[in-house]
């Protein structure tokens, strides 16, 4: 069964003026997209073709690198336009607000660590919160891997990705990827990372 392009939870430009309408768009509609059909071109024939895209991250290592790429860049999109949201942000509260003061210390200094990976992922890639062992991690990776693949240096569930390619934020931030990430804080959704959180 072919992957879909799961539609966007919100209009364009409901995440202005944090992200613009047009980066949304583009994003969605034209990198997302293009994942979607080159992984069911990449699976086409094969076993994976059965396969969660879950199960398909778990065991990369045995699919070509076409298939990492696209899988990578499907599951990590899916994700990312559901943890943002409208009129969001703040800071998160109950079990996981506990567990990311008891992990970090505080929500500032858990900030400052996701940024970091954020700002020191050279070229393109992602920045991570997962749970890994009953913990929680901040990692990151390059390209569209992410912590489920049997390869990542650090393995876990994710349950927060920022997404550090310059076609996330190139048309309103240019080069300023730390503004870009600034910005992000303004629109995630606490309670769907939460729910993720809580689902583990």
């Amino acid at each position: 069964m072919a992957f879909t392009l799961p539609p966007l939870p919100y209009a364009f430009d409901a995440l202005e003026p944090h992200i613009d309408a047009r980066t949304m768009e583009i994003h969605h509609d034209k990198h997302h997209a293009a994942y979607v059909t080159n992984l069911n071109n990449a699976i086409a024939g094969t076993d994976a073709e059965s396969s969660s895209i879950e199960d398909i991250c778990k065991n990369i290592s045995k699919y070509p690198m076409p298939v990492r790429n696209n899988g990578g860049g499907h599951f990590n999109h899916s994700m990312f336009w559901t943890i943002m949201a409208p009129n969001a942000g703040g800071n998160p509260t109950g079990a996981l607000g506990d567990a990311l003061n008891g992990a970090f210390g505080s929500f500032d200094e858990f900030k400052k660590l996701f940024a970091n990976a954020g700002a020191t992922r050279f070229g393109s890639g992602w920045a991570w919160l997962s749970v890994s062992d009953g913990k929680l991690v901040v990692s990151s990776t390059l390209n569209q891997d992410n912590p489920l693949m049997d390869i990542a240096e650090v393995k876990g569930t994710p349950i927060l990705g920022m997404d550090v390619w310059e076609h996330a934020y190139y048309l309103h931030y240019q080069n300023r990827r730390p503004d870009y990430m600034n910005a992000f804080f303004n629109v995630i959704n606490w309670d769907e990372v939460a729910k993720r959180f809580s689902a583990i």
